[in-house]
C-alpha cells in the first residue's frame, strides 16, 4: 500500500480519476487542435499554450472510452513531468475536473492484486484508492506516456477489436 498526498479529481465517462496535483501546470477550456498527419487516434493534434504547441491527448480515447463532443463540463488539464530526463508537456482532455483533494483514507492506494490473473496491464495506475467512498484510479501520467506501455496499450487494442475514436 503506498500514500499519495493531495491529488486532482477528474471524471471520464462514468469513472473517477485522480493525479497528483504537482504535475498539474493549470486547467483550460477546451480549444480545437491543429490536427497531426497519421497521429494515432487519442493524440488529438496541437493546441497554443501562450506560443507554446502541446500535444492535447483524449483520455476518454486512450482509455477506449466511447468519444464525445466537448460540453461545458470538458476541461484540458495540462501536465509537466519528467521522463528520461526531460521535462514534458501533455494537455490531457477530460470529461470534468472535481476537485484538488485528498483521497480517503489518508491518502492511502493500492495496486489491484489480481490484476495479472485477470489479464490486465496495470502499469497506468499508481494505484486504486477513494474518495468520498468512490473508487478512484490515481494515474501514473509518467508510465501511461511511457513508449513502451503506450505500445502495449496499441497491441492489446488492436488484438481486442476496439475500434479507434472517430476524430
Amino acid at each position: 500500500m503506498e500514500r499519495v498526498n493531495t491529488v486532482l479529481t477528474f471524471a471520464v465517462a462514468d469513472s473517477l480519476f485522480a493525479v497528483e496535483v504537482g504535475i498539474v501546470q493549470e486547467i483550460l477550456s477546451p480549444q480545437k487542435p491543429s490536427r497531426l498527419p497519421k497521429a494515432p487516434p487519442y493524440l488529438q493534434g496541437l493546441i497554443d499554450v501562450r506560443g507554446t504547441s502541446v500535444a492535447l491527448v483524449d483520455l476518454r480515447c486512450l482509455l477506449d472510452e466511447e468519444s464525445r463532443p466537448d460540453d461545458e463540463d470538458t476541461r484540458i488539464m495540462l501536465l509537466c513531468f519528467e521522463a528520461d530526463g526531460e521535462r514534458h508537456y501533455i494537455a490531457l482532455r477530460v470529461d470534468r475536473v472535481i476537485e484538488v483533494a485528498q483521497l480517503d483514507d489518508d491518502g492511502h492506494v493500492a495496486p489491484l492484486s489480481e490484476a495479472k490473473m485477470l489479464d490486465w496491464d496495470p502499469r497506468m495506475l499508481l494505484g486504486i484508492g477513494r474518495r468520498d467512498g468512490v473508487i478512484t484510479a490515481l494515474l501514473d501520467i509518467r508510465a501511461i506516456f511511457d513508449p513502451t506501455v503506450m505500445a502495449a496499450t496499441r497491441t492489446r487494442n488492436n488484438l481486442g477489436g476496439t475500434t479507434p475514436c472517430p476524430s
